[in-house]
């Protein structure tokens, strides 16, 4: 069979906050696949970036009082080690800030100027007067002008799909700041995708490149009738490439992100001394891209546009996937479910969840479910007890004798296997890896019945029996062995051990088709540990403590990463206002909160013998010494709250924009502890 060149490509990741488990679906599932084209012999990149201009980041580097450079690098940073410690490997890993990705967004643009795509007008837009900036679209909510939903973000409506201008929301507010958006005109600069409608629309609908119902929901929501020109430029302020031919505006970040998968391609290919065009211009390289269901339109339009329109390699596949629940439940923060990749990984191994998300991950764009009982018990059954139980009950006796000199009768078990690799093979590459984990599974079961019937733990104490002993270990090991195969694409660790253990690393699929003879086995060393609801139980509760740890601290420092997905607060009536009950208190104890890096431990005295101990996030803006003895304003009936770190029994009232700007309110001198405030 030949060889295919594949490239590889996973949907690029915000720089404005930290891998969670439900980015991890898609991360994870092209990590899956692209390690089933290497395991087949296939020359397969998997490319990805960080994604790392726009308002956002911006605004978040301005309220922490450093560089948007400083910021973004230490993002990334975080994404790699995070992406490595879930055995995510890519081939190479840029960002959306590079030279590269400039020099090719100047390509993209001249050939759009060539085309005579680009148009240019004034724009009434958004602009938050407190802030001092355009907003870009995910910096405002409102009610969706379509559908009437509340609480919508300006570029599109999560209740009906509709996409809109952000002018275009019904009493809209900038998450910004609060303020209510004035409206501003500035020139912007258009692509007049409906040129390329005819072309679009044969793409898209030609049953090659998109799964069924993408194409369907292209069709009937935006093919149906002209497209609408791109709003491709936006002006400053704003964090990314200037225009070249019109100084003051910037690319809007979703015309330089995908263009970032290419950026990080041409990195790939500078370092290993590979021409660029071999991979983007070359009709004989697939291009494949991965992306959740909430970015379909700029994958399945404007990036075929953009292609085209370039002359570079269209996507043979754009595989687009639904999203995580938990419970059935959206991620919660409140309920520990919102859970981010570095906690969970202090607590259980990554190859759970990666073999989890595999027993679930199907080819359509069906949202998949955590369920944390059933992850527990697939878990412990599939890959413990059936899969290692293998390894661990037969290693053990043939460590010193190997395996035999020629493969023994096992009715046909091996031979079996090795027939299925082929349908387990055609449901890696159709992403259908409920599927083949189904499959896997089945043989596990067939292989785990020959293990109960042979009973070798009975062979090994009848000596006339070793030999009888040594042939049914060298079936068992080789029986697993296949199955370690079949799974290496999901569990690459486990492939690791698998050849340590039999002295004859992975490497290929065709593996599965002849067995080992003749070789040693070394000593069996764990692989897989049985999952303990107490380990998933302590990843959830440490998941609320962060929470409850970046609320305490977002009191006083509601940047954009807090406020960007955050609907505006219920509103509340006179008589729950006049619930809160705020006094003056002293602070008699003040220290630093070990493990965090954003909250001050505080004890307060409301007068005489009543005390309240509060967490505050004001950590690098005060220090315990300068807040010992002060006299601060406390709500003192807040429920208490349970953290990590103790009980918070109040809040300190600060005001401020947030970042280093946090002020604790200050009652005069001469006002007493206990001291109601009105």
């Amino acid at each position: 069979m030949t060889s295919r060149q594949i490239l590889v490509t996973a949907a690029l990741p915000y720089a404005n906050g930290h891998i969670h488990i439900g980015h991890l679906v898609e991360y994870l599932q092209t990590d899956i696949w692209v390690r089933f084209q290497k395991l087949r012999g296939n020359r397969c990149l998997y490319i990805c970036a960080d994604d790392t201009h726009g308002t956002a980041i911006m605004l978040r580097a301005r309220q922490e009082g450093r560089s948007e450079e400083e910021l973004i690098a230490e993002m990334q940073q975080a994404h790699e080690r995070d992406f490595g410690g879930f055995d995510i490997e890519f081939d190479n890993y840029g960002s959306t800030n590079s030279p590269e990705n400039r020099e090719l967004c100047g390509e993209f643009w001249a050939a759009f100027r060539k085309a005579g795509l680009v148009a240019e007008r004034d724009v009434t837009q958004l602009f938050d007067p407190d802030a001092g900036t355009f907003l870009a679209d995910r910096f405002v909510k409102g009610t969706c002008p379509r559908c009437k939903s509340t609480d919508q973000y300006g570029d599109n409506c999560d209740s009906c799909g509709a996409t809109y201008s952000p002018s275009d929301l019904i009493d809209p507010v900038s998450t910004v700041s609060g303020a209510t958006p004035e409206v501003r005109s500035s020139p912007h600069l258009f692509v007049q995708i409906e040129q390329l409608h005819g072309f679009l629309e044969e793409w898209t609908q030609s049953g090659e490149h998109l799964q069924d119902e993408v194409a369907n929901y292209l069709k009937g929501h935006f093919l149906h009738e002209p497209l609408r020109d791109w709003d491709i430029s936006r002006p400053a302020p704003y964090f990314g490439f200037e225009i070249p031919d019109s100084p003051g505006n910037y690319w809007y970040v979703w015309f330089d992100a995908p263009i970032g998968y290419m950026a990080s391609s041409r990195q790939w290919c500078e370092r290993h001394g590979e021409k660029f065009d071999d991979w983007w211009r070359n009709e004989q390289t697939e291009i494949h891209h991965f992306i959740g269901k909430d970015i379909t339109y700029f994958h399945t339009l404007f990036w075929p546009a953009m292609l085209k329109t370039a002359g570079f390699n269209l996507p043979t596949k754009v595989h687009i996937h639904g999203f995580l629940t938990v419970g059935g439940e959206k991620m919660s923060k409140s309920k520990g479910t919102f859970v981010r990749a570095a906690t969970y990984l202090k607590h259980l191994d990554p190859a759970y969840l990666r073999y989890y998300f595999a027993s679930k991950l199907g080819p359509r764009l069906d949202d998949l479910d955590l369920n944390l009982d059933e992850f527990v018990a697939k878990v412990n059954a599939d890959l413990v007890g059936k899969v290692v139980n293998l390894a661990s009950r037969s290693a053990k006796f043939v460590k010193d004798v190997g395996l035999s000199a020629e493969y023994p009768d096992d009715g046909g078990l091996f031979a079996e296997a090795a027939a299925s690799g082929e349908a387990i093979a055609a449901d890696y590459e159709n992403c259908d890896y409920n599927s083949a984990m189904r499959r896997i599974m089945a043989l596990a079961d067939r292989a785990n019945k020959y293990v109960e019937d042979a009973e070798p733990w009975k062979l090994r104490k009848d000596p006339e029996r070793q030999q009888e002993l040594q042939d049914v270990c060298t079936v068992t090991l080789n029986l697993f062995r296949q199955l370690a195969v079949y799974l290496s694409p999901v569990l690459p660790r486990l492939a690791v051990q698998t050849g340590e253990l039999l002295g004859r690393p992975i490497e290929s699929w065709s593996e599965t088709g002849q067995p080992l003879v003749g070789t040693p086995v070394n000593k069996f060393t764990h692989m897989l540990t049985r999952v303990e609801e107490k380990q998933v139980q302590a990843m959830i509760e440490e998941s609320k403590e962060e929470a409850a740890a970046d609320a305490a601290a977002s009191q006083y420092n509601d940047g954009p990463e807090a406020l960007e997905n955050e609907p505006l607060a219920d509103e509340c009536t006179f008589d729950d206002f006049m619930k809160v009950d705020m006094r003056v208190a002293r602070v008699i104890e003040a220290s630093e909160v070990e493990d965090s890096n954003k909250l001050l431990q505080l004890k307060l005295s409301l007068g005489g013998d009543m005390t309240r101990n509060v967490f505050a996030g004001i950590k690098g803006v005060y220090t315990p010494e300068q807040l010992l003895g002060q006299l601060v304003i406390c709500c003192a009936n807040l429920a208490p709250r349970k953290m990590r770190f103790g009980v918070s029994e109040g809040m300190v009232l600060a005001a401020g924009p947030g970042g280093k700007d946090i002020f604790v309110l200050s009652p005069d001198e001469g006002a007493k502890p206990g001291q109601r405030v009105h």
